[in-house]
């Protein structure tokens, strides 16, 4: 009769997790903080080059979502601080509301308007 270890987390319905989302996609696009772009590529891995695109788009912190990120734009952004990659399939609130900017992709507007409705 020893000591055991309980658990004692619990999990959000799904319902309440999608409504979370829903509030901080929205309260972005209240402050005018989406931005959304064709595609996000690069023809070549240029860590600078990328960093001027983002500097003369005024970004700050920026979170970029995509369906599948080109290897050249992944390699080109990985040394940058204030910019972090996320996967539509990873979106989360903390992630959202911790970014200044928010960069989507026209595929993943896409793929959020499918996963919200």
């Amino acid at each position: 009769m020893g000591p055991v270890s309980h658990s004692h987390e619990f999990d959000l319905p799904k319902k309440v997790k999608a409504l979370g989302l829903k509030h901080a996609l929205s309260s972005k696009a209240k402050a005018g903080s989406i931005i959304i772009l064709d595609e996000a590529k690069s023809k070549e891995v240029k860590t600078g080059a990328l960093a001027k695109q983002f500097d003369n788009m005024k970004l700050g912190r920026a979170l970029v979502i995509d369906g599948e990120f080109d290897k050249n734009f992944q390699l080109s952004a990985r040394n940058l601080a204030a910019v972090s990659l996320l996967p539509v399939a990873g979106i989360n609130v903390y992630d959202i509301m911790r970014s200044d900017k928010l960069v989507l992709t026209a595929a993943a507007v896409k793929a959020i308007e499918a996963r919200l409705s």
